[in-house]
């Protein structure tokens, strides 16, 4: 997409118009052709060039109008931004601008009141690059009547440069772990991830107390949540579950000033729950997350369609399956230009499958929309995430008898996944695929015994006691099972003997 417009689709009607009006107030000159730009990009214009400039030697002048256009954005939204944001981490640092200000004027006394309170504020939310901001300031200006004892001034500083070498150590191991986490998602790389915990925590010379913080307890977590996707095994993290679950109980009264990384937590252990099929454990979590939602409208927005998307899982794999195509539906319809695009392709796919699962045609209709490449689905949602979605494709046009499509998309799959599968040792989703080839091949053999029994003999396998991979061994078990493939993913997720009873 190009950069200018995904900065302009960040604006709502009243910004655009704004944002028009900001550009008016700079134009010094009648001929700036900015706002022309503008409306040209607004409209997908693609001959605006020429409507611009008329000569080709004029290409240099019209990427200069795009850089200043791009850069008026960028300011207007930095200004945007400062003004609107409510956040106490704002008001710091607006107390901070206002008291340089006015110790730069020789207004005193009010500027420390200023700097006084930006501290308090600083301090509570553990910012410690704008601590130390302020205290630099601070000591800059120690020498004025009625500034604080130096030496308390400086014994303040040097403990607040220790907590920002201990966050900048945190920081710099989440990066290494993320890191490491696209290696094992783009190029296969395997990982143990205690022992990659452990090695970076020696590394980066971590104390178990640096660990225990809101912020750090969030990073944790979101590296073992990804981790256990890519493995498609949850129970590898329940130590780092049970750990959460101790630091939260205790940090119960201190959550308010972290309320993103509470909410983010909450909802890596309520997707924790649902992926080991404890779907009640799941919905404790969710309505925390929900709560804490409830109290700032950022939040709200932030979270919405990733709670909408947990809520409507727990709903459909506990047997209320038109509550929960309804609960997606209605928060797709709902969804905003400024929704993240991942929280929108995951409703998308996950409709998809509800509505597959369902025998609905509708899910053929689903399929349609899910339009980004797979390069840009590999990228953002992750390798894992793209092959599932190219496999419930191949299983909805097989199930609605679309078999020569079904056939090609299978034989794209291999071609662009095999190699990746064999040497991330993925070596069951070829042999699923197998399964669905003989069946779209030959139909007939989903009543043979030997075929029957290679399909239940996957679901023993530790590595698919996961909800979506059977719900995918499910879809074959229904090609001569007399139930919809619902049904028997039901069946399958919620009843521990029911390989016993198959077989």
């Amino acid at each position: 997409m190009d950069s200018i417009q995904e900065l302009i689709n960040l604006l709502n009607s009243a910004d655009k118009k704004s944002f028009r009006q900001f550009l008016q107030r700079k134009n010094k000159r009648e001929d700036v052709k900015n706002l022309h730009l503008l409306d040209l990009i607004e409209t997908d214009d693609i001959n605006g060039l020429k409507k611009i400039y008329n000569s080709e030697k004029n290409n240099d002048a019209y990427h200069a109008l795009r850089k200043r256009l791009q850069d008026n954005l960028l300011l207007f939204l930095s200004q945007k931004t400062f003004e609107s944001n409510h956040s106490d981490s704002y008001d710091a640092l607006r107390l901070l601008v206002v008291g340089r200000f006015l110790l730069e004027n020789d207004v005193i006394k009010i500027a420390f009141k200023c700097l006084n309170k930006a501290e308090r504020l600083a301090e509570h939310l553990e910012q410690f690059n704008l601590l130390n901001e302020l205290l630099l300031l601070k000591l800059q200006y120690a020498h004025l009547p009625g500034a604080e004892d130096l030496e308390a001034l400086t014994t303040r500083f040097l403990r607040n440069q220790s907590d920002m070498q201990r966050e900048a150590k945190l920081n710099m191991a989440y990066a290494y772990l993320r890191q490491e986490l696209q290696e094992i998602h783009l190029k296969g790389k395997i990982v143990n991830l205690k022992t990659l915990m452990l090695t970076t925590i020696r590394k980066y010379k971590i104390s178990k107390q640096d660990l225990m913080t809101y912020k750090s307890i969030y990073q944790i977590l979101f590296i073992a949540n990804e981790y256990a996707a890519i493995q498609q095994n949850y129970g590898l993290i329940e130590r780092y579950i049970h750990r959460t679950n101790q630091f939260i109980q205790n940090q119960e009264s201190k959550k308010q000033p972290y309320i993103f990384y509470h909410i983010s937590i909450l909802y890596f252990m309520a997707n924790f729950h649902l992926r080991r099929k404890d779907f009640a454990g799941s919905r404790p979590h969710l309505k925390g997350m929900m709560d804490l939602m409830m109290t700032d409208s950022r939040y709200y927005r932030l979270f919405y369609l990733r709670h909408q998307l947990l809520s409507a899982l727990n709903l459909f794999f506990t047997g209320f399956a038109d509550d929960a195509i309804a609960l997606l539906q209605e928060s797709l319809s709902n969804t905003k230009q400024t929704s993240k695009p991942e929280d929108i392709e995951d409703l998308r796919v996950c409709l998809t499958m509800f509505l597959a699962l369902c025998n609905d045609r509708g899910s053929l209709k689903q399929l349609t929309l899910l339009t980004r490449t797979d390069a840009w689905y590999e990228k953002r949602m992750g390798m894992l995430w793209t092959i599932r979605k190219n496999l419930m494709e191949i299983l909805v046009h097989a199930q609605f008898s679309n078999i020569e499509l079904a056939m090609s998309r299978l034989n794209s799959f291999q071609r662009r996944y095999k190699k990746y599968l064999l040497k991330t040792s993925e070596e069951r989703v070829l042999s699923y695929l197998k399964l669905v080839e003989k069946y779209l091949l030959k139909p007939d053999v989903a009543f043979e015994m030997t075929y029957r029994n290679k399909v239940l003999n996957q679901l023993g396998w530790v590595e698919n006691n996961d909800i979506f991979t059977l719900s995918f061994i499910a879809w074959l078990i229904a090609r001569w099972d007399k139930k919809t493939t619902y049904e028997v993913a039901i069946s399958v997720i919620l009843d521990k003997n029911y390989i016993q009873n198959m077989h």
